[in-house]
């Protein structure tokens, strides 16, 4: 939970001891504020406050949210009673309320249904009608990265390790890094796109060579004070197909919104058949007809 400063606690109990003493059940929690039967608890108050703030400025920010909530609460009811057609707010928050059920439930069915009977031969097919849609839009590689302090002990075992696809190499770089690494990554067994390890590696060339990794399978760059080691094991170039693995996960989103549609109005046909077999849909004539 966030710690709310000296000062800002201070602020906080002289509200709460001013605050009306009326019996209320308020179910184990500490009011700060009451207005119209409205509290503002210590503990909402706490689980707003930014992480870190201490002293004057824990105060300032738990003035300034305790004077926020009591004016928009304030405002709220100077509003509630001022609304000539209020019914029709009620209409309009009872239609939205009836629309945000129905979506959550709906989604949830999607998630659970259809989601689940989406196979991995239908992702497959999918995937072979529709390679042109899975066009790699830059590099990606499969191998593995680690950045190192420059003074790092035993940098010349790492210069060996990291070039090799090896259970041994690897197992020995994992309990290397847990001690020395600043950042270390393994993705033999999946793809990354070039831009996230550019990001990672000071080297220009994998901004303005897109078959940079192609050629140059192992990587070592220095800056003042790191070193960064990268093997390349696997290299798909912009503009090849990305693998079935690297795209199944946006393939299945594709499938799940394709077949919603038909889900959902079986769904709703399935409840009307259900309804009018059990005589519980009720049509009355029109007396003017």
């Amino acid at each position: 939970m966030k710690q709310i400063g000296k000062i800002g606690l201070t602020f906080i109990l002289t509200a709460a001891l001013c605050a009306c003493t009326q019996t209320v059940d308020h179910h184990g929690k500490t009011p700060l504020v009451e207005v119209g039967n409205n509290f503002l608890y210590k503990e909402d108050l706490q689980l707003v406050m930014p992480v870190g703030i201490a002293g004057e400025d824990s105060a300032n920010f738990a003035k300034e949210y305790i004077q926020n909530w009591v004016e928009d609460v304030l405002l709220y009811q100077k509003a509630e009673g001022n609304i000539p057609d209020n019914a029709k707010i009620k209409d309009l928050v009872a239609s939205y309320r009836k629309a945000l059920v129905v979506h959550t439930f709906q989604e949830e069915l999607v998630n659970q249904e259809v989601a689940n009977s989406i196979t991995d031969a239908e992702i497959e097919t999918y995937y072979k009608q529709n390679t042109s849609a899975f066009r790699a839009d830059q590099p990606y590689v499969q191998g593995l990265y680690l950045k190192v302090p420059i003074k790092a002990k035993d940098l010349a075992k790492v210069r060996v390790w990291y070039k090799k696809n090896t259970e041994d190499a690897v197992d020995k770089l994992e309990k290397y890094g847990i001690s020395n690494a600043v950042d270390y990554s393994y993705f033999y067994d999946r793809w990354l796109p070039v831009s996230e390890l550019a990001q990672k590696l000071p080297l220009k060339e994998l901004d303005t060579d897109t078959d940079y990794l192609n050629r140059k399978k192992d990587v070592e760059v220095n800056d003042t004070a790191f070193c960064y080691f990268l093997h390349v094991e696997n290299f798909i170039p912009q503009g090849e197909t990305l693998p079935l693995e690297y795209a199944k996960n946006e393939i299945k989103e594709i499938l799940i919104n394709l077949k919603r549609v038909d889900f959902i109005n079986k769904m709703r046909a399935d409840l009307y058949k259900q309804a009018s077999d059990k005589n519980k849909v009720i049509y009355y004539k029109n007396s003017n007809e």
